[in-house]
């Protein structure tokens, strides 16, 4: 199948996915604990029985029971030298399946080989490096392709970056249609804050040729989520949503929505934008043949053909809009006339990087340009530590800023969003080398009017370089929505007319070419005196001429705040408040300082003027609530040296850290890779304190919790979080692990005198094992309390099987124990 046949598809009708696999399989034997993909290959006349039956309903597009048959998965299960032969077999029997399907013979059923997360976590997170999670993908699909699938989809994930990973494994392993869809909790993010306008922005650019939505929830819930990746979408949208929530009945879990509810409201999922149906979890043959009957009278969607001016990170969208608010991208990250920086650097040290980022985000950067050029350093592995360091303290977008293409492309390779290239010219071999570097990897770029002549000698050679860069970009598959030109501008003491120059170009590029501009601001004033009143003043000028953003110190406030005046004059959405609150919140200053970190003067989002902290109080509380895993042990040993007691740094500062972490996850201002941040540099801290601590203070442990991740589930991303959140607020807590039988789990709790038992689960498949613990415990006579948690876990299940509590996430986990034990 080529991309051409997929569109063609997706063109003419509503595309059919097919039903569940893993419950169907479980109602018909196949036992918990198990390897999904081998009972499969034991028991192939099951599998082909079902699929038979989906193609038989309706269904274009049939998954191949691949899901969860990497090499990471299968190791789990001692099957990983049989990654070969299980992911051809698979194969085999959804091709025996479409074959022996009783439909007319002109009928097309194409299949797709289905690949999943592996359940590690990637780096700097966890210990899995992109490069190999790509490599374990390319083996699977190397395998795969020895039978030959139509296309390839890569679903039920929760990982944007996990994501980025299995697309580019397919695209650089062969040129079939690939298909994306993620996993979406309550509040329309995925279990790492990624939202739907941000996954399909990147997704989309990177050259997938479907995104969705499937699993999460039941199709009304999924309604929401397919509208906002709609408005936002070149590319067909993807809904696969459960039979409704999955519930208790004669000790059997099943969900709630029959064929007949599920058909009638997931044809809303076609109304809401999606072009591509079928059912996950607990739908069966009956549920998708009813859903063909409700989709057949609806046509496709007309797919927009323009694209968003969008730059992301992992969990955040930044719009670019020509018409819209003026933005800065913060020029501050680079070692050039630096010497502090490049000794940091040359040091291995990126304390100084991170300060720049944070401080930049506070002053009002909308963009951050990071560039690692000078010498006494290997610039691409810096720029890597660089970006991956960023990524995990800033919600801002990156620019990519260096003279080596090697360089860019490996930045670009392990950012988890949507980046900005600094910059693409027509010197002499970057644009034939950078251009398609942007589109693999969806980035934008900033067209830098340059030639191999260098500067152009007037105003017409300029316009005739961006006009060819242009065509060249929009020729590979690229759009004018990708392209930001720089103005180039000209000092103004040499050249009088370099400021009506520059203005001329911006205008030319927004009117003419529909393009977003920008500026770096300080060559106009080069040489000359009290620089920052011409800077702030072209800045005016440029903004009035249509100029999208400008490369600059954010710290400047002479110039951040003309801007923002700027954009009040022209009437901009929501600039009289921007302005305000901008010139209202900080004094006035026409050249540009370091904002102070240990004086109570930090971001309210810290929480430190709340409890009136300063000094090494305030860095070590800080510490916690940013995640600063680099610092906090020095902060620690400073308030020590300084005469604070263990028990005063633990009970003052490190645990009213992280119950701020945890308000900040609640209100949805934080999420994973934040929380995780956060707890694991409050673990230094106190493996640091611990030895200190008196007796007294060491016995004020709260209570001793065990938690497992059920029989039979070998997911623990969640638990895992959960672990580590518990241990920081002081409680002894005992990891089972993962697949952990129940007999155990009672025993254990026994022998530790366990005050509450924690359970973990993410598949319908083995939420009855809960069930059964909590049996055991009655047996026991245990007087334990039971919590659980997990993906498919609810409130209404907790209740109906008889758990003391249930928690959604891993701060309300604490929070559920601390009412549970009266603390």
């Amino acid at each position: 199948m080529t991309k051409a046949d997929f569109l063609k598809m997706v063109q003419e009708k509503i595309v059919l996915l097919d039903g569940a696999t893993g419950s169907n399989m479980q109602k018909n034997g196949m036992p918990t604990g198990v390897c999904p993909e081998k009972w499969i290959l034991d028991n192939p006349q099951v599998l082909i029985d079902l699929q038979k039956g989906y193609v038989e309903a309706g269904t274009d597009i049939l998954y191949a029971p691949t899901f969860t048959s990497s090499r990471i998965k299968l190791e789990e299960y001692g099957l990983a030298e049989d990654i070969e032969d299980m992911n051809r077999g698979l194969v085999k029997l959804s091709k025996k399946a479409v074959a022996e399907a009783d439909i007319p013979a002109e009928r097309k059923v194409y299949i797709a080989a289905d690949l999943t997360m592996t359940g590690r976590q990637l780096y700097p997170i966890g210990d899995l490096k992109f490069e190999e999670l790509v490599d374990v993908y390319k083996e699977q699909i190397a395998y795969i392709l020895m039978e030959g699938v139509d296309l390839f989809v890569i679903e039920t994930m929760m990982s944007l970056q996990e994501c980025r990973a299995a697309v580019l494994a397919v695209k650089e392993t062969c040129d079939l249609p690939v298909m994306v869809t993620l996993t979406f909790n309550d509040n329309n993010r995925t279990l790492y804050g990624t939202d739907p306008v941000t996954a399909v922005t990147v997704l989309q650019n990177m050259g997938v040729d479907a995104v969705g939505v499937n699993c999460s929830t039941g199709p009304e819930k999924m309604c929401e989520v397919v509208a906002a990746m709609k408005a936002y979408a070149t590319v067909p949208i993807i809904a696969k949503p459960n039979a409704g929530l999955p519930v208790l009945k004669d000790n059997e879990t099943v969900f709630s929505m029959g064929p007949e509810e599920f058909a009638k409201k997931a044809a809303k999922l076609v109304e809401a934008g999606a072009s591509i149906v079928g059912g996950c979890c607990g739908t069966t043959i009956k549920h998708i043949k009813l859903l063909e009957k409700a989709v057949a009278t609806y046509k496709p969607h007309v797919l927009s053909s323009r694209k968003k001016r969008i730059l992301t990170t992992e969990r955040r969208s930044l719009k670019l809009d020509i018409d819209g608010r003026f933005m800065i991208l913060g020029e501050r990250i680079n070692p050039t006339g630096k010497k502090a920086l490049q000794e940091e650097l040359k040091a291995d040290c990126l304390n100084m990087v991170v300060d720049m980022a944070k401080e930049q985000e506070e002053n009002g950067a909308d963009i951050l340009d990071v560039n690692m050029g000078m010498n006494g350093i290997d610039e691409k592995e810096m720029m890597v530590k660089v970006v991956n360091e960023l990524t995990a303290v800033t919600e801002l977008p990156l620019s990519i800023d260096s003279s080596h293409i090697s360089v860019i492309e490996a930045a670009l390779r392990i950012y988890p969003g949507r980046a900005l290239i600094n910059s693409i010219s027509l010197e002499k071999g970057k644009m034939e080398k950078l251009l398609p570097v942007a589109k693999k990897y969806g980035a934008m770029f900033i067209l830098l009017p340059l030639s191999e002549k260098g500067l152009p000698k007037d105003l017409n050679e300029k316009k005739e370089i961006i006009n060819t860069i242009v065509k060249a970009a929009t020729d590979i598959g690229l759009s004018k929505e990708d392209i930001v030109v720089d103005g180039l501008v000209n000092t103004v003491g040499a050249n009088k007319a370099a400021a009506l120059e520059t203005m001329e170009t911006i205008r030319y590029c927004k009117e003419e070419l529909e393009l977003a501009t920008v500026v770096g601001l300080s060559n106009i004033s080069f040489g000359l005196p009290e620089r920052q009143y011409i800077n702030s003043t072209f800045l005016a000028f440029a903004i009035q001429a249509g100029l999208t953003m400008a490369i600059a110190n954010p710290s400047q406030d002479l110039l951040m705040n003309t801007a923002f005046a700027s954009d009040l004059l022209k009437g901009k959405e929501d600039a009289d408040l921007r302005y305000i609150n901008r010139v209202t919140s900080r004094p006035t200053v026409t050249v540009g300082k370091a904002v102070p970190t240990a004086k109570g003067t930090l971001s309210d989002l810290s929480g430190a003027r709340e409890i009136n902290l300063e000094g090494t109080d305030l860095l070590v509380f800080d510490s916690v609530v940013k995640g600063n895993k680099r610092n906090i042990l020095q902060y620690v040993k400073q308030s020590l040296e300084e005469g604070r007691e263990p028990s005063f740094i633990l009970d003052n500062l490190l645990i009213p850290g992280i119950n701020k972490v945890g308000q900040l996850f609640d209100k949805q201002i934080y999420f994973l890779p934040q929380l995780i941040s956060s707890a694991e540099a409050m673990k230094i801290a106190i493996e640091h304190l611990e030895p200190l601590l008196k007796k007294g203070d060491k016995e004020k442990k709260l209570a001793t919790v065990v938690i497992a991740t059920v029989s039979g589930d070998v997911h623990d991303i969640g638990k895992n979080l959960v672990v580590l959140m518990l241990k920081n607020y002081g409680f002894h807590v005992i990891d089972l692990g993962k697949d952990v039988p129940s007999e155990k789990i009672i025993e254990t709790a026994m022998s530790e005198n366990a005050d509450i038992i924690a359970l973990s689960a993410l598949m319908t498949t083995t939420m009855l094992e809960m069930k059964q613990v909590i049996a055991l415990k009655k047996e026991s006579g245990l007087k334990a309390k039971i919590i659980i948690g997990g993906a498919v876990i609810t409130q209404s299940y907790a209740d109906e099987i008889g758990a003391d509590g249930f928690a959604a996430d891993a701060g309300e986990t604490v929070t559920l124990v601390k009412r549970l034990l009266n603390l």
